[in-house]
């Protein structure tokens, strides 16, 4: 008989959206993990804000390994269900089926169970942000369990050591989410379905060859119509050894990656129902804001916090290592009486430092010699020979430092007790910030809990751990939960910033016009100086020079190097790193140097990519779109530009018209190669977003300082591109079966250049220096 229809989500948060009574907050009876209220923006949907009580399933890891990273094994009791049919699918995807932790389950590892309804569970322990982890990384699993996509229900999961990797991380960036898993994800699928047919075949007492396994249902080639679901044999299956090394799909044998069905987390997001961190609500929970020194390495000398106290609903006041915490009902609250706080506060060894003299030094840095980066023939040799000839060009290029300025504001609810705490938190790195939690409160690891939540946004700012430390600081402090909130101006004064770098570049051309010779010097304040000052070891940090000391030209003379400039700035990741700096100096100057040799833009760049067959494929085909060498108006100009990173060939041609002071971006075409594509519409869907990312950075970024202190505060100060302003932008990924690439990042640091180089060609001349808005009407 066929198994019983389901009711569950296709997607349950970290933090299920559940009404539950407040004298249940913990361990539950029945041991499955605490949950908590969240009143969500309900508006009808697949996950309402307001549900009945739901609780998380742990996936329980037991042992077992699958070669590739993949941990594997797991024994959970019960009886495989009998029946062929398969549980109904509604049209949101959403399983109408057993949940995740029904009896008769099978724990292939902790990223996958396979329920007594042959339904798969899959838990993505990478977080949402908005790359869609949530449908491509099931995806993956899914295509080599052999099992139809509607029939895998997603679950975000925790912050737990059982996600963690071999170094201790569980963690998202460097764009490698998909390239990171593709493998060891497909072969956990592959495991489990190998391990399904062999419990087949030993109940059938056929040939392992016998059996077959087609879109959830494993058949007997010997008597057609025996036939089950993957659900009859999970309980058999999960008592057979794992095979660490199963076989494969072929590319051309795959029927779901490649495809595009409907993300998991859309429905959720577009009806209002899913919830982030600034969205979470316990009972009895209390509100908090901190007032933090403006000035970077400064402190409080002085709090007078009286006239706080008196702001009706403010319950107590804080002075902490992170600044003075207001707590109180509500943030509107927490706000009144931050306002109402009276701070003196000492500025720090920089408290004179200005946007001003911050370019100064950064400039000055550039006179002398510093760390070899790369290192290739002998530059100063074609250096002496090509000024003699005229032929030795130079040029500085300059980027500011950048906010992330993601959509959502950070927050953090932080819950701590004698026996545990608990951490509601949309986090890039959730192990971090169990790491933390425990440090704090003495706790271990395994009494931590790290609810992960949806992303509103990260681009790298959600690496850092501070907005939880000040959570958990303040909470061992507080009765009851309470949720830390940032403000916009909050989110922009106090960030990790991508550091503001000074780029000085030279090459020579030989009579021919063939690059000889090429010389890049970049200062800027260290980003691994603060997290991993080991990688400086050889003297330079990889983080600022990548892009420039990995270039895919091939040149007989290369000399990179770098000078550290600690501007008393705190800094950190921002989408594509190094990457967003060296591509805007490298790609504009070669434009530069292409022209100086009157040599086409493009046919220099392939004229120097003979190893790089994959680069060359998308400089032609976008350079073929965009209809490079068409004859333009007066004022309309193309620019291209191109690079490699995270294993992923992006090539970007620009069109834009110039009048005057004003500046219009009418096209952009984007061509990527991301080796094997899981999901191409999230393909696109990140090509697009990292193009505007980058657009709003090149047009309007730049973070203003005085007396060491951010001046801006908002959106009008720090704008982002908008709808009306944003060209058409037309997304082309070429066909490929090669390990995928990273695709969250690629696209953002080649937009710059190919703007600014269609400036170029529109003009004759082109900035040195971001971000446009300071040269043009934008």
């Amino acid at each position: 008989m066929p198994p019983p229809t389901p009711s569950r989500p296709a997607i349950t948060p970290a933090l299920s959206p559940a009404a539950i009574n407040a004298s249940r907050m913990g361990s539950n009876s029945d041991g499955s993990d605490m949950t908590a209220e969240v009143y969500g923006k309900s508006r009808g949907g697949h996950l309402p804000g307001k549900l009945a009580c739901m609780r998380r399933r742990e996936f329980m890891l037991t042992g077992g390994a699958i070669a590739g990273g993949v941990m594997a094994g797991g024994v959970m009791a019960g009886a495989p269900l009998i029946g062929v049919a398969l549980p109904p699918v509604d049209a949101t995807g959403v399983a109408t089926g057993v949940a995740t932790d029904a009896a008769g389950a099978w724990q292939v590892a902790a990223w996958l169970s396979i329920a007594a309804d042959g339904s798969a569970h899959v838990a993505v322990h990478k977080s949402e942000m908005g790359q869609g982890v949530l449908t491509a990384l099931p995806m993956i699993i899914a295509e080599e369990l052999e099992l139809p996509f509607e029939r895998v229900v997603v679950e975000l999961a925790p912050g737990a050591v059982r996600f963690r990797d071999a170094r201790g991380n569980q963690s998202t960036g460097y764009s490698s989410s998909v390239s990171s898993t593709f493998l060891p994800f497909s072969k956990l699928g592959a495991a489990a379905r190998e391990s399904l047919r062999r419990a087949a075949a030993q109940t059938w007492q056929v040939p392992l060859e016998r059996v077959t396994a087609v879109q959830g249902v494993l058949g007997n080639l010997d008597r057609p119509n025996e036939r089950a679901h993957y659900g009859e044999f999970a309980q058999l299956a999960r008592q057979l050894p794992i095979d660490a090394d199963p076989p494969l799909k072929a590319a051309h044998e795959r029927r779901l990656l490649g495809r595009a069905p409907q993300r998991r987390d859309t429905p959720a997001k577009v009806d209002g129902s899913a919830t982030f961190a600034i969205d979470v609500r316990l009972p009895g929970m209390q509100v908090a804001v901190f007032e933090r020194c403006p000035h970077f390495g400064g402190r409080l000398s002085h709090c007078d916090a009286a006239a706080a106290r008196r702001v009706r609903g403010v319950t107590s006041i804080h002075e902490t290592p992170y600044g003075v915490a207001v707590v109180a009902h509500d943030f509107w609250t927490a706000m009144r009486g931050r306002a109402a706080l009276v701070c003196e506060w000492e500025t720090g060894p920089n408290g004179t430092a200005t946007s001003a003299t911050q370019h100064r030094r950064l400039q000055a840095a550039l006179d002398a010699p510093g760390a070899p980066a790369r290192v290739i023939g002998d530059v100063a040799a074609v250096r002496a020979r090509g000024r003699a000839a005229g032929r030795w060009i130079e040029a500085d290029y300059d980027t500011p430092f950048l906010a992330h300025a993601a959509l959502e504001p950070l927050a953090t609810t932080a819950w701590v007790r004698a026996d545990r705490c608990d951490l509601w938190v949309g986090t890039q790195a959730p192990s971090r910030a169990q790491d933390q939690a425990a440090k704090i409160t003495g706790l271990p690891l395994e009494s931590v809990h790290v609810h992960t939540q949806l992303i509103g946004g990260a681009f790298g700012r959600r690496g850092e751990w501070d907005y939880v430390v000040e959570a958990v600081e303040l909470a061992r402090r507080v009765e009851g939960p309470v949720k830390v909130m940032w403000s916009r101006a909050d989110d922009l004064k106090h960030d990790f910033y991508r550091p503001a770098v000074a780029n000085r570049l030279a090459a020579c051309v030989d009579a021919d016009g063939r690059l000889v010779a090429w010389a890049h010097r970049i200062a800027g304040p260290s980003v691994a100086r603060r997290r991993s000052p080991e990688l400086l070891a050889r003297g330079h940090d990889f983080l600022l020079t990548q892009g420039a000391d990995d270039m895919r030209y091939a040149m007989p003379n290369v000399h990179v190097d770098y000078h550290e400039v600690d501007l008393g700035v705190p800094v950190g990741f921002w989408r594509s790193v190094g990457h967003s700096h060296t591509g805007f100096a490298v790609e504009c100057f070669l434009d530069e140097v292409a022209r100086a040799a009157r040599r086409d833009p493009l046919e220099f760049r392939l004229a120097m990519l003979g190893d790089d067959p994959r680069m060359r494929v998308v400089l032609e085909k976008a350079a073929s779109i965009a209809g490079w060498g068409r004859r333009l108006p007066r004022g309309r100009g193309l620019g291209i530009a191109c690079m490699e990173s995270y294993g992923t060939r992006v090539a970007q041609v620009a069109e834009v018209e110039v009048r005057g002071k004003k500046l219009r971006l009418h096209r952009v075409v984007c061509v990527v190669d991301c080796g094997t594509v899981v999901h191409p519409g999230i393909v696109t869907q990140q090509m697009q977003g990292a193009i505007v990312f980058g657009l709003s950075a090149a047009l309007y970024g730049g973070v203003t300082f005085e007396a060491n202190a951010v001046r801006d505060a908002n959106y009008d100060d720090q704008p982002i591109l908008r709808l009306a302003d944003t060209p058409s932008i037309e997304v082309h990924i070429v066909p490929s079966e090669a390990t995928p690439g990273g695709c969250g990042e690629p696209a953002t640091p080649v937009i710059a250049p190919a703007l600014v180089n269609a400036i170029r060609a529109a003009t004759g001349r082109a900035p040195r220096s971001l971000p446009l808005r300071e040269l043009f009407d934008v």
